[in-house]
């Protein structure tokens, strides 16, 4: 679990908060383990991608067992990927990161919207390309 955010942040979120879970976040994804990865996220979690939409022919997804399947089949598809963090934004009750991948050339920016600190309610993906 998330042993960093002990103690839930509250609106509006802080730069701190923004900065450290961007880097947990970009770490999670980095070492592939998925357990890891969905511990970012609440359980009644909306996910709405392009990607989504060519993978499943829907753009979004919805509760964590989607999720899963959903991220496990990236981590599948690409077993040696890695993100990289280029800079992260917050607002009240968002953070936004801005990343890039080893398997596209299209920078990433996730709007993360935080219904109940430190998990994860909705999520918006939108790429360069």
């Amino acid at each position: 679990m998330i042993d960093w955010l002990m103690e839930s942040p509250s609106f509006p979120l802080q730069a701190a908060f923004a900065r450290q879970f961007a880097r947990e976040w970009i770490d999670a994804w980095n070492s592939h383990d998925i357990d890891r990865i969905l511990s970012h996220y609440a359980d009644d979690i909306m996910l709405v991608s392009p990607v989504a939409f060519q993978r499943l022919g829907n753009s979004t997804v919805r509760g964590k067992a989607a999720l899963r399947n959903y991220f496990q089949g990236g981590l599948d598809t690409f077993p040696d990927f890695r993100f990289d963090l280029i800079d992260v934004f917050r607002g009240v009750d968002t953070v936004a990161l801005l990343y890039s991948s080893t398997f596209r050339t299209a920078r990433t920016v996730e709007v993360m919207q935080f219904a109940s600190p430190p998990l994860v309610a909705r999520v918006w993906a939108n790429y360069d390309e």
